[in-house]
């Protein structure tokens, strides 16, 4: 990967397995210091214990199902319900989008970009469904699986939330909500479609690397 010195930093942090709210609150005090010109753009990268969370969409609470023991967050992320758990990698980018970067659709199809490239490079074929944001593949029959949910939220053009890649994730867990709207079968995992494990650790380097590239900055 050539690393441009022109480029702005982004620092990653890998939070290793950390609780949504705790998560939450690291991305909204690193949201407050980049509005204020403070800080570096930054990369959080988790994995979260079971939780459900709650976007701006109208349907989204109608959405959860039967949570059972599972904790139903709302947030402020676009987006309708999901779920986050265990082998799921979660990307929140906090970025702070310059003078010809302030597009939120562009940043979204940036976000996708990332994960398709990422996925690419582990025997992943995935790419996008037309007027659905996320990460999409074809499945058994020619059905199309989702492997990407992407929700965000922005304030006075700093980013944050993101995106969410399941990679050995129990997509059991999915049949509790009907995923950003979907039925709960549209979900599929990357051990799902390879039927062998990845290393979480590979993963993270790959999308760190790939979200680097399409929102033009460099690795700190």
């Amino acid at each position: 990967m050539t690393l441009d010195p022109e480029l702005p930093p982004l620092a990653i942090v890998d939070l290793g397995m950390c609780g949504y709210r705790e998560a939450w609150e690291r991305q909204l005090a690193l949201v407050e210091a980049r509005k204020d010109g403070g800080g570096v753009d930054t990369l959080l990268l988790v994995e979260h214990p079971h939780v459900i969370t709650v976007g701006r969409s109208q349907q989204a609470l109608a959405n959860v199902v039967a949570a059972g023991g599972v904790e139903v967050v709302s947030v402020e992320r676009g987006g309708d319900v999901t779920y986050h758990g265990p082998g799921q990698l979660v990307a929140y980018p906090i970025v702070r989008l310059g003078e010809g970067e302030r597009d939120l659709h562009r940043y979204l199809r940036n976000l996708e970009e990332a994960v398709i490239g990422t996925l690419g490079g582990f025997g992943v074929d995935a790419g996008r469904e037309p007027g659905k944001t996320g990460v999409w593949l074809g499945g058994a029959g020619g059905a199309r699986k989702k492997i990407c949910s992407i929700g965000v939220a922005c304030r006075r053009w700093v980013t944050f939330h993101g995106l969410a890649v399941n990679v050995s994730t129990d997509l059991s867990y999915f049949f509790r909500i009907n995923p950003c709207g979907f039925e709960s079968s549209v979900m599929t995992s990357v051990v799902e479609e390879l039927g062998v494990g990845v290393a979480m650790i590979d993963v993270k380097r790959r999308l760190a690397e790939e979200l680097a590239r399409t929102l033009g900055r460099r690795l700190l």
